[in-house]
């Protein structure tokens, strides 16, 4: 797995990651694809449609920032790591210690772009 020096050295990845997916959308569109009307343009017509998008997981003692890559047929962490002490507490203070996966925002997705270079 991947971690987020190797990210920054790879441009094409970078470019490819979607910062407005959400866990939530990914799961409507890869999931459901069948089932749902569209919001705006982005439509899965087949399993080569891929989305790469960042998510917070809290299951572990800490705070776990993965890069997803998504598909209709599975989801594969490309990358795993944890976030900078003040960021992990301010995603902290704002999510509770709820455990669970959660969208990129806030200082977190500031962050991330900043390291990325997408700021």
């Amino acid at each position: 797995m991947k971690n987020l020096s190797d990210i920054k050295k790879d441009r094409e990845l970078i470019n490819a990651i979607d910062w407005d997916m959400t866990p939530e959308e990914a799961v409507r569109l890869y999931l459901e694809w069948g089932n749902n009307w569209t919001r705006g343009n982005y439509v899965i017509r087949s399993r080569d449609d891929v989305s790469h998008y960042f998510v917070v997981n809290t299951w572990k003692e800490k705070p776990v920032v993965y890069l997803i890559r998504r598909n209709s047929d599975e989801a594969l962490e490309l990358a795993g790591f944890e976030m900078p002490d003040e960021i992990q507490d301010a995603f902290i203070k704002a999510n509770g210690n709820h455990k669970g996966v959660y969208a990129v925002d806030g200082r977190v997705k500031l962050w991330l772009k900043k390291e990325l270079g997408n700021a």
